[in-house]
């Protein structure tokens, strides 16, 4: 058998594996924004949180490979188990989530060009034993580059969660975002606006430090929905570094407050989509 032969029959087998996978999953949603710094991955992490504590079968895919915070984030350290050939997810508040960071010594960089990035991708999503998933979101990188567009293609999204923060330089690149996800045919986009207003932690008073309400007036203009907006507060980012999600660590906070109500649309939204499904 040629070298050529070998390659086909390898990537029929891995399609093969990524369909099986797929057919597992009952709805796909991709969190990305067009610039990095906005607070996607934690958007993602809460969000994830905040749905399986609905008792919704969660995963959540890192797929940011050479910035892959979501274990930190999640409080999730040391290497996957292996049953045979394929890999378990971790666990965490309910949520399945597999990363490359966890599969990496602490602070190793990630060296890759693009075709090696997407091929992990591949092999992080198809390869891992999810079980059956009512939802898997992937944490993707920030911008239209490799890894997004594998997953877009590979996974055929239904919703497309757009991060953005409220000021101008944020929302352009948010622009391209939308662009780029109805290019994919991604059939629902909504957009999160984080950093909405820091919440002042002794008189309990908002700061528009970044300006307030883009998101929604982007929503407005570019004909998606407006998930909602999460404000600044002192407790992200201290639940994010030890691993405890605002959304369980601070439940009666605002920030989370925020994120339960952004749960609650993207679960009217999912169930929606999934009868609609059933019926067409």
């Amino acid at each position: 058998m040629t070298s050529t032969q070998d390659k086909q029959q390898a990537r029929e087998q891995a399609d093969r594996q990524m369909q099986a996978t797929l057919e597992r999953i009952g709805y796909r949603i991709v969190v990305f924004s067009g610039k990095g710094g906005v607070g996607k991955t934690t958007v993602a992490v809460n969000l994830a949180c905040a749905l399986a504590a609905r008792e919704i079968r969660v995963g959540l895919l890192d797929a940011d490979i050479t910035g892959p915070n979501v274990p930190q984030m999640i409080g999730i350290d040391g290497p996957p188990r292996a049953d045979g050939d394929r890999m378990l997810p971790h666990e965490r508040s309910g949520v399945r989530v597999v990363s490359l960071a966890s599969m990496l010594p602490a602070g190793a960089p990630v060296i890759w060009r693009g075709p090696m990035r997407s091929k992990a991708l591949e092999q992080l999503l198809g390869e891992t034993d999810w079980g059956e998933l009512d939802v898997l979101i992937a944490d993707l990188p920030p911008g239209t580059g490799d890894e997004v567009l594998t997953i877009a293609q590979r996974t055929s999204p239904q919703m497309a969660i757009v991060v953005t923060t409220p000021q101008e330089v944020a929302l352009l690149d948010a622009r391209r975002a939308i662009g780029f996800a109805r290019k994919l045919d991604v059939p629902r986009i909504g957009i999160v606006e984080n950093m909405s207003g820091l919440v002042c932690p002794h008189c309990g008073g908002t700061i528009d430090l970044f300006g307030t309400g883009g998101g929604r007036r982007e929503a407005t203009a570019q004909g998606v929905e407006f998930l909602g907006s999460v404000p600044i507060d002192p407790a992200t980012r201290v639940g994010g570094d030890a691993g405890h999600p605002v959304i369980l660590s601070d439940p009666d906070g605002p920030v989370a407050e925020a994120f339960a109500a952004i749960a609650s649309g993207v679960e009217r939204a999912v169930r929606s989509d999934r009868v609609g499904e059933r019926e067409a």
